[in-house]
This record gives structure tokens, sequence and C-alpha cells, in this order.
């Protein structure tokens, strides 16, 4: 995946513009991950003790959860398989590589990638994955603004990370 600009400010559709954002969000992530050695990529820097590591295989868990095992509810191996379960705190074990992580990060994009297109916004997650009831299952709209705004936020926490290891600043 190629380091995307950010949407143009003449889409006015949601149905563009929510998976555009999503394709901003996720090459900023990639484009941050770039250039850090493997002790940076396994390292926390802040209070709150996660790697970018750590952040590249949450978010491709994030995306299985809610679009996968969520809106098509499809079965998932290990739907909380970023979690250590022992501390409930990301984890990543110590033979996963960026190579891997990456790999399947793009799998998982390109998977989330079909089902939005294959939907509506007004669609709602489907019964008997992630959710019990009709009444509990989101709409895609949310899912996607969800998605959007948890890849901002951790996007944002990767930006700090990565002026604080190396100074390198902007998106």
């Amino acid at each position: 995946m190629r380091f995307l600009p950010e949407p143009s400010d003449q889409l006015s559709d949601p149905a563009e513009l929510l998976p555009a954002y999503l394709d901003f969000y996720r090459s900023t992530l990639l484009a941050k991950l770039d250039g850090l050695s493997d002790d940076d990529l396994r390292r926390s820097i802040l209070p709150s003790g996660w790697t970018p590591l750590e952040l590249l295989k949450h978010l491709t868990y994030v995306e299985r959860r809610w679009l996968v095992w969520g809106f098509e509810a499809e079965p998932v191996d290990a739907p909380w398989g970023d979690h250590d379960p022992d501390t409930e705190r990301w984890h990543v074990d110590a033979d996963e590589t960026l190579h891997g992580l990456r790999a399947e990060f793009l799998d998982q994009c390109e998977r989330s990638r079909s089902i939005v297109a294959a939907a509506d916004l007004g669609d709602r997650a489907s019964v008997g994955g992630r959710f019990a009831t009709v009444d509990e299952a989101p709409y895609l709209s949310w899912i996607l603004f969800h998605l959007v705004q948890e890849y901002a936020r951790h996007v944002g926490h990767l930006d700090v990370v990565r002026e604080l290891l190396d100074g390198s600043t902007g998106e």
C-alpha cells in the first residue's frame, strides 16, 4: 500500500468518503512504521506500554472484529488475538515480524474493502457473529465511522511515538 493523501474536500458521499479516509489512515499507519528498527518497533516509550508492532496487530484485529466477525457474522479464530489473555494488553509474539504483520494487515484491509464495497451504509450487521440480536447490530455507517475515529486516534498516537523516537513528524 502506497501512502495516500487525505481524501478530497470535494467528496460529499459518505459511501466514498468513509472508505477513502480509512485508506488514508491505513497508509499513514504504514508510512509511520517504515524506517523504524526492529528494536524501535518492539519497544514502548509511552506509559500505556504499547509498541508500534502491537498497534499494527491491534488495528488488523479491530478491522477483523468489526467487519468480518461483526458485520458479516463470519467465524473468526481468536477475535481478541491481539490481546494477551492474562493481562488484556496488546501483545506481539517474539516470532512475529513487521513483514508478517504488515502482510496480515494488508490482507485484512483488502477483505474489509470487499465487505464494504458489497454493502450499503444503511445495512445492519448480521446477527450470529459478534452480535447476538438485531438490536445489538450496528449499521455499516456507524461501524465505518467508528473505524475512522479508531484509526485517527491511534495514528495520532503513533505520530507522537515516531517523533519521540527519531524526530520524524507529519503525515
